[in-house]
């Protein structure tokens, strides 16, 4: 007798796992394929990251906000003599055009 109730059928262990997974409110999973939902359940890492990191300072925001320093952004300064330089120089981006007639690729495809 305690040879036979030591059996237990597949189909029976299949419904067990199956209830099991219903009571636990687990992922029913028989042919154990591969869900990701291990890292699903798991808790998401950014908002700790990013209270952990320290917001930046962005001079550009500083300086519209308190407009009463007449602080200079040096780096913006910088970029736009160096566009001005470039323009002098022929090297700048081309001017926008007016109208769409206007444009390099409305005269490229007369």
């Amino acid at each position: 007798m305690a040879a036979a109730a030591a059996v237990i059928r597949p189909m029976r262990l299949a419904a067990l796992t199956r209830t099991r997974s219903s009571v636990f409110q687990t992922a029913y999973n028989p042919t154990s394929a591969r869900t990701g939902a291990k890292y699903l359940r798991a808790r998401l890492r950014g908002p700790s990251m990013v209270k952990y990191y320290t917001p930046e300072a962005n001079i550009a925001q500083l300086i519209r906000q308190w407009p009463e320093l007449e602080m200079i952004n040096l780096a913006e300064d910088e970029r736009l003599q160096d566009v001005e330089d470039k323009k002098k120089r022929g090297k700048g981006a081309p001017k926008k055009a007016k109208e769409k007639g206007d444009s390099r690729r409305a005269s490229r495809r007369r």
